[in-house]
């Protein structure tokens, strides 16, 4: 009798089937290929545009020095939102591991050029075991990806491109997962998984409705990674009856422009924490007034205040005032090719004097600041007290108000400018929980039987984060999942 849960014919099937082609994907793929497994990969994106946030961040992935210090480092970094200490001995003990892996399937990790630098909370016990790595001494442009993408097709492993899945397909009874329903030119694909399936598809961070339900004060947001991030496992989670956790969480939040005619945003130069221009420039809430340093790094969303981390504010709508002098100083959109989708995938050509983008309508200019102000729905009068505030300042060479000491000039001279910003982010953390062994739980903690996630989708990291954390657990996770989905009996022996 066929069970009403099964399709009437699957039209594929693999030993291992994973969603999602991103750094945790590959790490799984690799691993479970090379213990003997038939491995099967769904990619939403199309060919040429898969890779996830690893292929758009900045190439680095991380790796401990010393399994004990890591755990105590991420028990910091954590603090309120603490963690099982089962998961974070694990995820040390797998990150610790990082280079020999990389080592091992080809790759170059250079040790002796990696000094322990790029530690993003040095005030934390045992934030010394951190470097942050990548393969080989080139950075920018996925250079660390391609040798993961490069790696996975070595070994034959099937893609199926703009294939996105859709539904975990389960036993009515024993509530195992036996497959998945994707989609492939508008019709169904329906995928038998052997032994497990592998969600490794990323977070929820091009989903403005889970944004606004899931991250605290945030009305929208944008990201600067991978647009086929919309959290579809997080979907396909819940529908199966996964528990949730670190939704809350995401590497932001930032300031940046975001227009319509582009899926992800754009990094402004007067806004880089060490970049100095000329001319006045600062940013303003929806009351015409500051409410940050405006050249402070932060460190991924989160600064330094009363004595606590916590997230950077963003007021909505922000808006990037400047003046002539920084307008014609040269382009305000920062093209460096080492992270960001735009900067990477897209590579969007912006004018060198900035004229093109005015005329787009990116950018508003205006004679004097109260016309400006009216131009972009300010209050006039709130807007003028703001920049003479800002001005005075400069003249006495000190920031009373947030203790900026970067690019500390007055406006001069019109005409004036301003770009709307928005929060901007690079990933999500949150989604389905998983335990030690990569297994996604119930909410009574109880593993769904041959499911299990790797990667940002139910990240490790819930409060604070450190730079190349999530390539470097997504490397970690993919192998602890592949290692258990490939020791699972088969459902079907038949």
């Amino acid at each position: 009798m066929q069970q009403p849960w099964l399709p009437a014919k699957w039209d594929r099937e693999a030993d291992v089937v994973i969603v999602g082609f991103g750094g945790a994907g590959a790490a799984a793929a690799i691993t479970a290929h090379d213990l003997g497994a038939k491995v099967l990969l769904l990619e939403k994106a199309p060919e040429g545009e898969e890779g996830g946030n690893t292929r758009v961040a900045g190439q680095g992935y991380l790796y401990v020095s010393d399994v004990d210090k890591a755990v105590t480092y991420l028990n910091a970094m954590c603090g309120h939102f603490e963690i099982p200490q089962d998961m974070a001995r694990v995820w040390a003990h797998e990150v610790h591991r990082n280079n020999a892996w990389v080592s091992a399937i080809g790759g170059d990790p250079q040790e002796h050029q990696h000094p322990p630098v790029g530690i993003e909370f040095p005030d934390l016990p045992g934030s010394d075991c951190v470097r942050k790595y990548h393969n080989g001494d080139v950075l920018g442009y996925s250079q660390t990806w391609a040798f993961f993408e490069k790696s996975v097709k070595q070994r034959r492993v099937e893609v199926l491109y703009e294939t996105p899945a859709r539904e975990l397909i389960q036993d009515g009874i024993s509530r195992e997962i036996l497959g998945v329903r994707a989609e492939r030119d508008g019709k169904p694909v329906f995928i038998k998984a052997r032994k497990a399936v592998i969600l490794t598809c990323g977070g929820f961070e091009n989903n403005q409705e889970m944004i606004r339900n899931y991250l605290p004060g945030l009305p929208y947001c944008y990201t600067s990674g991978s647009p086929y991030n919309e959290g579809d496992g997080v979907r396909m989670g819940l529908m199966v009856g996964a528990d949730l956790w670190h939704m809350n969480n995401y590497a932001g939040p930032s300031m940046a422009l975001k227009v319509p005619e582009y899926r992800t945003t754009f990094s402004l130069t007067p806004l880089h924490f060490s970049h100095e221009q000329p001319g006045g420039m600062i940013v303003v809430g929806p009351d015409a007034s500051r409410f940050c340093n405006e050249k402070l790094k932060t460190m991924h969303g989160k600064i330094r205040k009363h004595g606590k981390w916590v997230p950077s504010p963003v007021p909505c709508p922000m808006f990037l005032l400047f003046d002539h002098a920084v307008f014609s100083s040269g382009p305000l959109y920062d093209k460096k090719p080492v992270s960001g989708w735009g900067r990477i995938i897209e590579r969007y050509d912006w004018s060198e004097d900035n004229v093109a983008e005015l005329e787009r309508g990116w950018i508003t200019r205006a004679p004097t600041i109260p016309e400006l102000a009216r131009g972009i729905g300010l209050d006039p009068a709130a807007l003028g007290a703001t920049v003479a505030r800002w001005n005075a300042s400069c003249a006495s060479g000190k920031d009373e108000d947030f203790a900026r000491t970067i690019m500390l000039t007055p406006f001069g001279r019109g005409p004036y400018y301003a770009i709307e910003l928005s929060p901007s982010m690079l990933n999500t953390q949150g989604g389905p929980r998983r335990n030690a062994k990569a297994q996604v739980v119930r909410p009574d903690d109880t593993p769904i039987p041959r499911l299990y996630s790797a990667g940002e989708l139910g990240s490790i990291y819930s409060y604070m984060y450190q730079g190349t954390g999530n390539i470097g657990e997504c490397l970690a996770f993919g192998r602890i999942s592949a290692r258990n989905a490939v020791a699972e009996t088969p459902w079907d022996k038949g």
